[in-house]
């Protein structure tokens, strides 16, 4: 590992897409500043962000159980 300084850069803020320096020196990095940090957190605190679930389909399901219960009924 390298003991070379941390570099700093300027990125787009998450919440604005304005500038923001990434940098130890920006206590809201990676966001611009407190307004766009806390509008953020209080989205997640909304649940704005949601992870959408794949849709199952029914039938998909019935299929591979009557599939097995025929094939007990075969067996016997």
């Amino acid at each position: 590992m390298t003991d070379a300084p941390f570099a700093a850069r300027v990125v787009a803020c998450p919440g604005c897409r304005g500038d923001s320096l990434y940098a130890p020196s920006n206590p809201y990095r990676p966001f611009c500043s407190a307004r766009c940090k806390n509008n953020d957190l209080g989205a997640w605190g909304n649940e704005a962000y949601r992870v959408v679930p794949a849709q199952r389909s029914d039938d998909a399901d019935g299929d591979v159980f009557e599939a097995e219960a025929e094939a007990d009924d075969a067996a016997q």
